[in-house]
């Protein structure tokens, strides 16, 4: 089995959600989903369902967002120019993608705002096809794409997808995604296929920010407002949207109405004052002046349940957790045994079963924290203006080492409502690593003595997005010259080869020289206060690709062994070296599977998993599976395979749990060796 619950990109997940969401709508809007004799009696028959939900009494939003200059242009993958684009199995299937740039081969953005003038005479003749555009939006495209390609069955969705989830977040998406997906924007050149537009976005959410539904307009003129349809054919689609966001809500939650709505739009708003009415919903007196409900409005992360076996998500099918070990999610007994009798057994639930029943068991550990987020908003400290986050650094360094966040917190001077644990994991983890776990685990070392250490952190990523967080190790460990060396292929090329310093400016810490990452020799020296330099290298590359000294530690967080073939070299690489190695998982079931690896790539081992008490304190909400995953959670080292040679065999493991031979509860009826696993983890290979 495998679970990529806490290693895939959030935007992923939220681009699958978006185009499963849309593409259902879609389908469901063309064929007249509900049955009845034409148009408006597939429409009296949804108004009647709708009417009979139970009621919301949140308000919800209907949002207009014009886009004006972004397009989407479609590759092969590995290609050149033009295609079909990204699949929807690229994005829900087997093999998901789990990084954002993994995307850059089929989708990017282009600008649509160069060379226009250029293209004038052209885009005049093409206004005639709006009415065509609008009818079928899920795949359209402007009059310059090639046919073929936008009737290609399934992948005109997924660029509107994409194009979607851009939009949905506003400027902010669009620019994340253009930094994320190569060249930033990219001018459209006379004899290249024309990119998709999407004119507009119609956006339902609650006044929370849970998104509800979506509807693409593609291909229209750019107006003043982006519509690619006339008024009276907004309100209509509008009207359906309203319909099947409530019969079929995205975000979390069972189907609903809203007690009332506010719409973004007068000219929307007038048109929809004698539509929303016959759903029992209420529309407000006036439209919605600003783009927001209100100033805290942010679009709430959206987790939507997933069956493990075949994606569908919560919004298409009931899902049900296995019986047994309550850790996976399942559509149906169909999914279930396909689950259970995986080939070959060490992927099958029926294997992994008894497994996931145990760390199942320590949710309760993981979740027993001493935060208070409960009493309050947990990001309000984390928006901007306000008092520094951090209080000033004490002036007695800690008197023993610190073992829990209540100890740290105490001793930092932060209050337990404070969310900052989500980002000081990282330090706070290399820090325990230094003062604990080495210590037990190595004490010929007498790492505590040392003072300079030199860590290599591997398979960076987000972890060098995060570099200023590292200045709490000079805090915490002001005796001691430290070094961190950032490897990975993940990490910007730009900055290969860099070494820079983090030094202390007054109340705050900079990068010198200049306030980006830049170059520059280590100088190893301290600054007022007698507090060192913390000094930063960069290689981006894979780690058996790395020249240089050996390392006193190495340390990696959120691992995932198995989800990387460069694991397979960077082990071995590892075990030539023989230096401590602690890497963090976020699940007791990713351990497991980085034992495995560890022995198909060195024939070694790792040490038991335990509980790192300074983890994430948010929990990681799963798609496929209710199992407890936070960032950080549980902490293990490599336990190298003995040199040939030295007649040292390595200590012996304490077996895993044998599966149970029990049989899976199913119904009565099923009986040909049908047993019910619930859910499992595959292994990537």
């Amino acid at each position: 089995m495998e679970f990529v619950s806490g290693y895939r990109d959030e935007f992923l997940d939220f681009a699958a959600l978006l185009f499963v969401w849309f593409r259902k709508f879609a389908s469901e809007r063309g064929a007249g989903v509900g049955g009845g004799n034409g148009p408006e009696g597939r429409s009296r028959l949804m108004e009647a369902q709708v009417r009979r939900l139970p009621p919301d009494p949140a308000l919800w939003v209907l949002h207009i967002l014009p886009n004006h200059s972004v397009g989407i242009s479609l590759g092969q993958g590995a290609k050149q120019g033009p295609g079909p684009g990204l699949g929807a199995a690229r994005l829900l299937g087997d093999e998901p993608l789990l990084c954002l740039r993994d995307l850059s081969p089929y989708v990017s953005f282009v600008s649509l705002e160069d060379g226009e003038e250029e293209e004038d005479g052209e885009e005049e003749g093409t206004g005639g096809e709006e009415g065509e555009l609008e009818e079928e939006g899920e795949q359209a495209t402007t009059s310059r794409e090639p046919t073929q390609d936008a009737e290609t069955p399934g992948e005109p969705d997924d660029a509107e997808e994409e194009a979607g989830e851009d939009s949905s977040g506003g400027d902010t998406r669009e620019d994340g995604g253009e930094e994320e997906m190569g060249p930033e924007k990219r001018s459209r050149k006379r004899g290249d296929a024309a990119p998709l537009h999407l004119a507009c976005l119609l956006l339902v959410t609650d006044e929370h920010g849970t998104i509800l539904g979506i509807d693409l307009l593609m291909g229209g003129p750019q107006g003043s407002r982006g519509r690619a349809i006339g008024a009276e054919g907004l309100a209509q689609r509008a009207y359906t949207l309203l319909c099947h966001s409530m019969a079929c809500p995205m975000g979390a939650g069972d189907p609903r109405r809203p007690r009332q709505l506010t719409v973004g739009d007068p000219q929307l708003h007038r048109e929809l004052e004698n539509l929303v009415p016959r759903l029992g919903v209420k529309l407000s007196k006036a439209p919605m002046r600003t783009w927001g409900p209100r100033p805290g409005f942010t679009f709430a992360s959206l987790r939507a349940r997933a069956c493990h076996v075949c994606h569908r998500h919560s919004f298409e099918v009931k899902l049900v957790p296995c019986p047994q070990c309550g850790a996976v999610l399942y559509c149906g007994e169909t999914c279930v045994w396909a689950d259970w009798r995986r080939r070959p057994d060490d992927v099958s639930h029926r294997f992994w079963c008894p497994r996931l029943a145990a760390f199942m068991g320590r949710a309760g550990e993981l979740a027993a924290l001493p935060f208070t987020y409960t009493a309050g908003d947990p990001y309000q400290l984390l928006q901007g203006d306000g008092p520094p986050l951090m209080p000033p650094v004490p002036p007695d360094p800690p008197r023993g080492p610190f073992g829990s966040w209540q100890d740290y917190y105490a001793w930092r001077g932060l209050g337990l409502d404070s969310p900052l644990a989500v980002l000081l994991t990282y330090p706070l983890t290399v820090y325990y690593v230094i003062t604990h776990l080495v210590p037990q685990s190595f004490p010929e070392l007498n790492i505590q003595n040392k003072q300079s250490l030199k860590i290599h952190v591997v398979e960076a990523g987000k972890e060098f997005d995060l570099i200023m967080v590292f200045w709490e190790l000079s805090v915490l460990l002001p005796h001691v010259a430290l070094e961190l060396q950032f490897v990975g292929g993940a990490l910007p090329p730009e900055n290969d080869q860099q070494h820079f310093t983090l030094q202390r400016d007054g109340s705050g810490v900079s990068v010198r020289p200049g306030s980006g990452v830049s170059a520059r020799p280590g100088s190893g020296a301290k600054e007022k206060g007698s507090r060192r330099d913390l000094q930063i290298k960069v290689s981006a590359r894979p780690y058996h690709l790395l020249q240089g000294p050996k390392p006193d530690l190495v340390i990696g967080f959120n691992s995932g062994f198995g989800l990387k073939d460069t694991w397979l070299s960077s082990l071995p690489r590892l075990q030539s070296l023989r230096v401590p190695a602690f890497f963090t998982e976020s699940s007791e079931y990713s351990c497991v599977v980085d034992e495995q690896t560890m022995a198909e790539a060195t024939g070694g081992g790792t040490s038991p998993p335990q509980p790192n008490p300074f983890r994430s304190p948010f929990r990681l909400r799963a798609a496929d599976n209710c199992m407890p995953w936070y960032c950080n959670a549980f902490i293990f080292h490599l336990v190298y395979k003995p040199p040939q040679g030295s007649g040292i065999r390595p200590a012996p493991r304490p077996a895993p749990p044998v599966p149970a031979p029990t049989v899976p509860l199913v119904p009565a009826r099923r009986r040909r060796g049908e047993k019910r696993p619930s859910r499992g983890g595959r292994r990537r290979r």
